[in-house]
C-alpha cells in the first residue's frame, strides 16, 4: 500500500522529539546545509506518466471517478497549470521534445510513433536536458519508458545508426515466428546512456506492447530476451502486444512498481554518496497505456475500471517519490514536476478522463495534447496556486538552463521557453510564449497564439482514437477556435475569420523556414 507523503516538517519535528533525536535530526540539517548547490541548483525531479488526461486527477476534475491524492496534495502544495500542452498528441514526438526542447516534426519522424527495433531518433550531437544538467554538476538518470529508437546490433551484421532514412522495423528483428536477429549480448547505441545520463533503467519503447519486452540498465539489456511474449486476450481484449522476444521474469503488471523502486533508489544513493550534488531524474512511467492490466495492490481501487485503476498505480508511484524526498529531508531543496506525455484513450463508467475538452490521444483538439503540469518547490513555488500560462512540456530545457543560470545556444532548446517566471509566480505584461505549434498522431498542424487557435488542411481529429480522423491534405480547409469563448471547440471559424487563419499560417510557415520558434 501506498505511504503518506504529506508529512509536514512541524509533524516530524514532534515525532523526533518524542523519539529523543532532535539532535541527529539537527547534524543531518548542518550537513545539508553544507552542499550550498541546494539554494542555487534544487534537485529536480520530472515525473511524467502515459495517456493521462486532462481529467483523470482530481485536483483537475472534481468528478474523476479515480483516486489520486498523491499527485491531488502535490497540486495543494505547488502549482497548477491550466493550459499546458504536449507538443504532440502522442508519445515518441513529445518525449524528444521534453528531452531536446526541440518540436520532433523538424526531425525525419513527421508522424506517428517508433518502435521497440527502430533507430535512435536522437541526435548524438544535440543537447539533452540530461547533458544540460550533467555540465552544471548534476547527477542525470533516465528510467522508464525511452521510445526514442536504439541502435541495435543485428545478427547480419546491421547496426543501426541515424539517418534521413532511418530502418523502421524488419520481420527479423521483431517477429519471434521467423526468428529473431538482433544480438542482445552487445551494447545499445544511442539511448539515454549516450545522451547525457549517468544512470539508465529502462525499456526500449512501450513496455505492455512493445518488443523487445526486457529492461535495459545503462547499454545492455537485463537477461536476455530468448522465449516468446505469451499474449491472452481474454485478460484484456485490447491486450495485443507487437512481435517480439521476452527475457525471464518480465512482467507487465510490475513495469512501473519497478521503475519507481530503481528512481527511489536513484535518489537514495545520490543522497548518500554524492550529496554535494544536485540530481535530475527524468521518470517516465507507463501507466495508464493499454492494456490496462494493473498489479494487484490497486486493482479495483477506481469506479472507472482497470484503466483507471492504473491511474492509481500512477499516483501510488508519484507518493513513493515524494515520500523518498521528504523522508531523505530533500523536499524543501527539490523541483517535482508532475506531467503526462499527451491525452488520454476514452474514460469508462461515465469518467471523463479528458474532462470538458474535445478530443482525446492522438487528436489534435485539445483533449490530445492539454495535459496536467503540477510543479511543486517548497519555498519558491506558492503553494495551492494556479496558472493560466500558455506552457509546452518542450519548455523544460529552457528553463532548466534558467535555474541554473545557463546561456543556451541557438540550436539547443530551439522551441524551448523559459517558464520560471510562472513557478514562481511573477507577474509579466506579456505571455512567455508569443505561440505553440501541436501536432497530431497523423501529422496535423495547429498553431495556438493568444485566444485563437488554427488547425490546418484538416475538418478531423487528426487522430486514430475515435472519432478518428484524416491525414492533413495541404490546402485544404481547416479550423479556427477561439478557445475564450469556445474552449470545447463548437464553433468553427475559420470562413468568417481569414485574417487570422493567413496570420497563423504566415507564423507557421516562419517557424519551418527559421528552424525554431524561440527567439
Amino acid at each position: 500500500m501506498a505511504t503518506n507523503p504529506t508529512v509536514t516538517r512541524r509533524t516530524f519535528l514532534r515525532h523526533c522529539a518524542a523519539a529523543g533525536c532532535l539532535g541527529s535530526l539537527s547534524r543531518a540539517v548542518a550537513r545539508n546545509r553544507l552542499g550550498s548547490h541546494r539554494a542555487d541548483k534544487p534537485n529536480i525531479v520530472f515525473i511524467m506518466a502515459d495517456d493521462l488526461g486532462y481529467g483523470d486527477t482530481g485536483c483537475y476534475n472534481p468528478d474523476s471517478k479515480i483516486p489520486t491524492p498523491h499527485i491531488d496534495t502535490l497540486a495543494e502544495q505547488g502549482l497548477r497549470f491550466t493550459d499546458a500542452h504536449s507538443p504532440s498528441a502522442v508519445c515518441t514526438p513529445t518525449r524528444y521534445g521534453v528531452l531536446t526542447g526541440r518540436y520532433c516534426w523538424r526531425t525525419w519522424l513527421k508522424r506517428n510513433v517508433v518502435g521497440g527495433y527502430t533507430d535512435p531518433l536522437m541526435d548524438p550531437d544535440r543537447a539533452t536536458v540530461g547533458s544540460l544538467l550533467q555540465r552544471h554538476g548534476y547527477r542525470t538518470a533516465c528510467i522508464g519508458k525511452w521510445h526514442l529508437g536504439l541502435g541495435w546490433t543485428r545478427q547480419n551484421g546491421y547496426v543501426g545508426e541515424h539517418s534521413d532514412k532511418p530502418r523502421f522495423f524488419s520481420w527479423q528483428d521483431g517477429d519471434p515466428e521467423k526468428g529473431e536477429n538482433v544480438d542482445f549480448t552487445k551494447p545499445v547505441a544511442g539511448g539515454p546512456a549516450d545522451l547525457g545520463f549517468d544512470y539508465a533503467y529502462y525499456t526500449a519503447a512501450c513496455p505492455t506492447i512493445d518488443g523487445p519486452f526486457c529492461y535495459i540498465e545503462n547499454r545492455h539489456t537485463v537477461g536476455l530476451p530468448d522465449q516468446k511474449m505469451p499474449i491472452d486476450k481474454s485478460v484484456h481484449p485490447d491486450y495485443r502486444p507487437r512481435p517480439g522476444l521476452m527475457a525471464d521474469g518480465f512482467d507487465v503488471r510490475e513495469v512501473d512498481t519497478i521503475f519507481t523502486r530503481k528512481a527511489t533508489e536513484f535518489i537514495e544513493e545520490s543522497h548518500k554518496n554524492a550529496p554535494e550534488k544536485p540530481f535530475f531524474l527524468y521518470l517516465a512511467l507507463s501507466s495508464p497505456h493499454a492494456p490496462w492490466l494493473p498489479p494487484e495492490f490497486t486493482e479495483g481501487d477506481s469506479e472507472e475500471g482497470p484503466r483507471g485503476d492504473l491511474v492509481v498505480w500512477a499516483d501510488w508511484c508519484v507518493g513513493q517519490v515524494v515520500t523518498t524526498l521528504e523522508r531523505l529531508k530533500l523536499a524543501d531543496s527539490t523541483l517535482v514536476i508532475f506531467t503526462s506525455d499527451n491525452g488520454p484513450r476514452h474514460g469508462a463508467n461515465g469518467h471523463r478522463s479528458a474532462g470538458p475538452l474535445r478530443g482525446h490521444k492522438s487528436h489534435i483538439w485539445e483533449g490530445g495534447h492539454r495535459v496536467p503540469f503540477i510543479a511543486r518547490w517548497p519555498g519558491r513555488v506558492k503553494a495551492g496556486t494556479v496558472s493560466d500560462e500558455l506552457v509546452c512540456l518542450t519548455d523544460l530545457m529552457a528553463t532548466c538552463a534558467a535555474i541554473v543560470d545557463a546561456d543556451l545556444s541557438d540550436d539547443e532548446g530551439p522551441d524551448s521557453f523559459n517558464i520560471l517566471p510562472a513557478l514562481l509566480g511573477r507577474e509579466s505584461s506579456k505571455p512567455i510564449r508569443p505561440a505553440l505549434v501541436l501536432h497530431s498522431c497523423f501529422g496535423v498542424f495547429a498553431v495556438r497564439q493568444g485566444k485563437w487557435k488554427l488547425i490546418l488542411d484538416t475538418k478531423t481529429s487528426g487522430g486514430w482514437v475515435e472519432p478518428s480522423g484524416e491525414k492533413p491534405v495541404p490546402g485544404t480547409p481547416g479550423q479556427l477556435y477561439d478557445l475564450v469563448d469556445d474552449p470545447h471547440e463548437k464553433n468553427d471559424l475559420w470562413d468568417q475569420r481569414p485574417d487570422v487563419v493567413r496570420r497563423l499560417s504566415r507564423l507557421l510557415e516562419e517557424y519551418k523556414q527559421q528552424g525554431r520558434s524561440r527567439s
